[in-house]
């Protein structure tokens, strides 16, 4: 009688699903890359987890477990205003024995990278930095230059003035006809994630 007993107990906690708690982060990198540049709604996006996740000291989600999504929202920088927005819908996690979970994380912090990219909180979507200090910069680089330029071949503030006008508008034209930073979400960029439900894994 003892012995039923203690095989069922057994057979029970075997069977028992464990749940990554609400509220839990998990940290995930990239293996594959996205960019607004190319991006299009549907996209597939392919990650692992970087850390494995402990729930009561007991391992729930050990590292490399495949988690796969697709792009809900993407948008391209503007020529002159709009950053660009990259939005992710994270779906599944899928475990090393074949388990495969339904799950609907929310991104909460992302790599910066070259461009200062960042999560939008109200919004759940990775926006690019903006460039106006960038922008103001290259034209006053390409204002001095000008002005170097038609000093020398003038020998006169005259023609420095004529020169830092052209540079002016050779600068403000690049400006124009050049796009912002883009998001980039290379292979092996790490993103961290939360879930704002429990999640049972069965």
């Amino acid at each position: 009688m003892r012995v039923a007993a203690a095989l069922l107990v057994f057979c029970f906690s075997a069977g028992a699903a464990e749940t990554i708690p609400k509220g839990t982060h998990v940290l995930l990198r990239m293996m594959n890359s996205i960019s607004t540049r190319t991006a299009a709604e549907g996209n597939q996006v392919y990650l692992q987890t970087a850390t494995p996740v402990a729930v009561n000291n007991q391992i729930v989600v050990p590292p490399g477990t495949y988690v796969q999504g697709s792009v809900s929202h993407t948008k391209r920088s503007g020529h002159v205003k709009g950053r660009a927005e990259l939005g992710i819908r994270l779906e599944t996690m899928t475990f090393a024995g074949g388990k495969v979970v339904k799950i609907s994380p929310r991104l909460s912090e992302v790599d910066s990278g070259e461009n200062g990219q960042k999560v939008d909180d109200t919004e759940s979507q990775v926006k690019a930095a903006g460039t106006r200090g960038k922008d103001a910069g290259q034209v006053a680089i390409l204002a001095g230059t000008g002005a170097a330029i038609g000093g020398l071949a003038d020998e006169s503030f005259k023609g420095a003035g004529i020169g830092a006008g052209v540079g002016t508008a050779v600068g403000l034209a690049r400006v124009l006809l050049s796009r912002g930073n883009e998001v980039e979400l290379r292979q092996g960029t790490t993103l961290d994630v939360v879930f704002d439900r429990d999640v049972v894994i069965e």
